[in-house]
Order: C-alpha cells, then structure tokens, then sequence
C-alpha cells in the first residue's frame, strides 16, 4: 500500500527555477551567433575540445527519465541499479578503435550516410526509417518523465508542463543548433551532477550520517548486483542485454546525437579522449549523482521517517523533504537540466538526418546552404511536436523503467546487429544489411504476439513480463543469423569498394582524411605553441619552419588554431591545413577569411596544434 505525501515547495524554490530557465534560453541563444551554416548547425563546426564535449555529453547521458527510473529502481531494489550506468566499459574497445576512427577519417555525418556507402540506397533508407524511430521516441519518453517528475509539485496538468519546457528548449535549439546544445549542456552537466551529490549529502545529514544510512537499507538493497534471473522485471540477464547490449550500444552506435556530438570533437584523438572520460570517470559519477535518492527514500521508509510511497516519485519526494529551500528548486532545475539536455541533443540529430540524409538527396537538391539551415530548424520545431504527441504512448506502461526498457529492446537490435557487424566483417553483404533491418524489425514487432519464441534464450526468466528485456537478446542472435544466412548467398562488395569503412582499412581512411600519407607514429604529438597572426593572402596557413619544427608539422599537415584561452574549449577556432613555411618565428599568416571563418581575435596569441 502506497501513501501520496504532499510535496510543498517555497517561494524561493521556484524563483531558482524560473531563473534557471531564463539562464538557460540566455546561453543558448547567446552561442547561437555561433552557428552560421549546416555543420555549424548540426557538428559545431568541429572544433571542441575534449573535456568539453565530455561533460556535456553526461547531460546528454543522463535524461530526466534517468533521474526517475533509476530512483525508482533505486528504491525498489538498492544498489544493484547502478548496474545499468556501470556496464558501458566493454563497449570503448569495438568504439574507439572501429567506429569512430571509420566516422571520422571518412568524414561520415551520420548511420545512413555511412550505410549509403558501406551497403547501398535501400539500406540507408531502411535505416533512416529506423533511427528517426528510435530518436522520436526517445524525445517522448523524455518529455513524460519530466511530466510525471513536476506534476506533483506544480499541482497543473500533465501536458502544460511538458509543451511549456518543450517551447523554451525548443527556442534556443532552434536559434544555435549544435553550439548551443553543447554550451548547454556543458552548464546543465555541472548542475546535475552537483545537485544529485548535494541531495545525497544532505539526505545523509537528515538521516543522522552513513552508518544510520546502511541500517534503513534491507539487506538485499545492498548487494552490487541483481539476481541472476528474478524478479522478472529486474534481473542481472535481463538488465545485461537490454541496458549493456541494446541500450548502450544503441546510444554509442547508432544515436545520432550521440554521434554528433563526439564529430564535434577537434580532432579524433580529442574524440576518443572525451569517450575514455565518459565512460570511466563521468559515467560512475553520473549514476551516484541520480541512484542515491532512491537509496536513501528507501533507507527513510524502513526507519519510519516517510511512509511507503510510489516509487516513481521518490525523487521528488525526497529532494522536497532534506533540501533547504532554494536548494530543491536547484535540484528541480537539475531535472529539467536533464531532460532538456538530452532533448536538445534528440531533436539536433533528427533534424541531421532528415536533412542531410533524406531532404538534401531526395527532396531540394543542390540549394544554398541557408536553406537547408532553415529546414533543418523547421524540423526541430516538427520533432518537438511529435514527442509531446508520442506521450500517451509511454504513459500506457506500467512504469517508465518497463517504458524505456521495452521500447530500447523492441527497436534497437536490427540496427545495432548491422552495424558493428559492418564494421568488423567484410562478409556482410548488401543485400543481407537491407533484409536483416526489415526482417528483424518485423520479427521484434511479432515478440509481444508470441512471446514464447524468445523462452530458448530467456536465461529461466519468469514470462510473466513477457520478457520485455531479454528480447533483446534474442533479436541479436536472430539478427546475427540472418546477417551471416543471408550474406553467404549473396555477392560481398570487393576490397576496393570496402577501402576505409571497415576495421582493417582504418589506415586508408586516415590517408583520405589528410590527403596525403600521415606522419610516422614514431614522430608523436608535440604540445601546442602559442603564436602572433597577420593577416596575409597564403595557401592554407603558413607558420614558421622553426614553428613547424616544435609540433612536428609538415606541409599538408592539418593543424587547428584557436584563441588562446583555453577555457572556451576551442568555440573560437578553425582547422586548415599547412602551407609553405616562411621563416618568421612565433608568427602565423592567416587569410582574412580564415579569421572570420575561426572568429578569431587576431590582437591576441593564438594556440597551434597538429590534428594529423
């Protein structure tokens, strides 16, 4: 029996709240002068760096249903639900070293265009079907949480919360694209992570410190791990091959945002630094910073300081009562922060793909940029709407852990499967890519009619969900067979066609990406130099030979120049490759469209690296 505790917030609280909205548009739209052009718009103008893109990207991560699912798995079940934060380390090996590399030096902006050129038309559009799928869908279930989060507080109607947060997300998306989604998010991230810490602190101080913490929990909340294979809506197997295998390899593979935003990245090296963070550093941080309330609602129901309540609100629950006023309407607009980073990040990759992938090839061909950057903000503004429209959909679930859940493994495993075996299986045939996405996507609509079907690969696990999560599973093996069954019928591309889109050929890809034959590993990257510009009318960019020496660049080479402060994280910069070398030291010639190109203070020192 479940009790509903009245949630009263203070005057101050929502002054926090609505300040922080009005921070946020600010930002936003402030770093949207930015954003003059489609890969402005849509990769930031490539020119990041790592850490930047790494702790945006934890707001990207952490959504507002995670802040309610894992509190609600949290209290359900204890420390367990980390499990599903916890399990993405197996994925940096086939990522950095195989996916990314492939995006990067091929220059590929997205799934489709990458499925265009490793497979052929009908495989792109099947995938783009897919992907837009999946990327809608997450902005719906995105938009309920946080409708179910604030209702209890606000007291007003499911859907005026969510079109209210949609409108102002949508305003600054809309203006700066990639740029402001970044700069958002960069904020957001610091704001969620400190207000989940902040709340466990003090959450720990009401309860009368850790060991009084430890003594409300029972002792199975303890554990570091689920059951093997019960209860069946929360299981070791099940939370393995849908949040480990479906939903993370979804997220880093085929996630369009996800994609984007690592594309945004200076550089490769950049790139892969920023996933190393997220991953090992930012992610433990991230599922402490949204699983505690869980653990500590659960820890003041066995010591009789709040009833039993529902426990997908138990994050608001417990937030409103060891906070301070001011400081729960930090941790409402860290929810928020949430939601409408991930959001933002959604909405950015649907507009990607549907211009570069459907309305540039197939609709309006060969138009001015500008118009392009236009529909691409007209799209947003499309894909804000059908999220709000989509959240019937979701609300028809028991609860928004078996929402997402569901909704991850129904969708993902066709493409997931096609993709990493793409990359690392030359065998993989055109034909066998097309018919695996439509024939498996067919199959994972037949599960919730015929549930058994999955039962010889269930792990035991009780049907009485009918395996909403370990289907998953079995769409992977399936998706698997028919990928190798087909392909073993069918005519394999030949080396040549395949050169740099897959595993073995990332070498190649590299020289494409250059022009010409990268340095020796052997020769290292050497630190930055600082350096004056003039402004002259050179090929490329011209340094010094001695200032070539220091960072071992060559003509050809590719360097990045950027103001030197290295606190704006690169949003002041531009990539160019080197031309002849003049003998001036410590000075660099730029053209006066390079300048405006990078928005570069030419009275200030500029920072030089080699990129490749």
């Amino acid at each position: 029996m479940t009790s509903q505790i009245d949630i009263n917030a203070s005057w101050l609280d929502y002054v926090v709240l609505v300040f922080y909205f009005l921070l946020i548009l600010s930002i936003g739209t402030l770093f949207s002068r930015f954003t003059r052009s489609t890969k402005d718009f849509f990769f930031g103008g490539q020119r990041f760096s790592w850490w930047l893109i790494a702790m945006s990207s934890v707001a990207t991560v952490v959504g507002s249903y995670s802040f309610v699912k894992y509190s609600q798995i949290g209290y359900q079940h204890g420390f367990s639900s980390t499990m599903t934060y916890l399990n993405d380390w197996f994925i940096i090996p086939f990522f950095v070293l195989g996916w990314l590399p492939i995006l990067y030096f091929n220059r590929i902006h997205s799934i489709p265009e990458y499925f265009a050129r490793r497979f052929d038309e009908k495989a792109k559009l099947t995938s783009v079907i897919i992907i837009l799928l999946f990327l809608t869908g997450y902005v719906g279930i995105n938009f309920y949480t946080l409708g179910v989060a604030l209702q209890p507080l606000l007291g007003i109607n499911l859907y005026v919360i969510i079109v209210i947060v949609a409108i102002i997300g949508a305003i600054y998306m809309h203006a700066g694209g990639q740029t402001s989604v970044i700069l958002t998010d960069l904020f957001q991230g610091f704001v969620l992570l400190a207000a989940g810490f902040l709340v466990f602190a003090m959450g720990l101080g009401y309860l009368g410190g850790w060991e009084r913490f430890l003594e409300g929990l029972p002792l199975a909340h303890k554990f570091p791990f689920a059951s093997f294979n019960t209860p069946a809506e929360f299981n070791f197997a099940g939370i393995f091959w849908q949040d480990a295998a479906a939903s993370s390899v979804a997220f880093y593979f085929m996630n369009q945002g996800t994609i984007m935003r690592f594309l945004s990245c200076r550089s490769e090296r950049d790139a892969r630094k920023a996933v190393f963070a997220i991953i090992l550093v930012l992610m433990p941080l991230a599922v402490l910073a949204i699983a505690n309330t869980g653990w500590l609602g659960r820890s003041m129901t066995t010591l009789g300081l709040i009833p039993e309540v529902e426990p997908r609100n138990i994050f608001v629950i417990v937030a409103s009562k060891v906070t301070l006023p001011g400081i729960f309407g930090l941790v409402l607009a860290a929810l928020t922060a949430a939601m409408m980073s991930t959001i933002d990040t959604l909405i950015n990759a649907v507009s990607a793909i549907f211009v570069n992938d459907v309305y540039r090839p197939y609709i309006k061909k060969n138009q001015k940029d500008s118009h392009y950057l236009r529909i691409a903000r007209i799209t947003a503004i499309v894909t804000t709407v059908t999220g709000i429209l989509l959240v019937p959909f979701f609300a028809s679930f028991k609860s928004i852990y078996e929402a997402h859940g569901t909704f991850v493994a129904s969708i993902t495993p066709p493409l997931i499967t096609i993709i990493i075996l793409a990359i690392f299986s030359k065998r993989i045939t055109s034909a066998a890519a097309f018919w695996t996405l439509v024939l498996g996507s067919l199959l994972m609509l037949l599960i919730p009619l015929f549930p058994y079907i999955v039962q010889p690969v269930a792990h035991g696990i009780d049907p009485s969900r009918d395996y909403k999560y370990i289907r998953a599973l079995f769409g992977i093996i399936a998706c698997t067979t028919l990928a190798f069954g087909i392909s073993k019928f069918t005519r394999k591309k030949n080396d040549k066609e395949l050169d740099g889109l897959v595993i073995d050929s990332i070498a190649s890809a590299r020289r494409k990406f250059k022009g010409s034959e990268p340095a020796p590993v052997s020769e290292g990257i050497k630190p930055p130099i600082k350096v004056r510009c003039e402004v002259k009318d050179v090929e490329g960019v011209s340094l010094s030979k001695a200032d070539m020496k220091k960072i071992n660049a060559h003509k050809g080479d590719i360097l990045f120049i950027e103001d030197s402060r290295r606190w704006l994280g690169g949003l002041l910069s531009v990539q160019l490759k080197a031309g002849t070398p003049h003998n001036q030291e410590g000075i660099i010639y730029l053209t006066a469209s390079h300048v405006e190109e990078g928005q570069l203070n030419i009275k200030r020192p500029l920072r030089v690296e080699k990129i490749i």
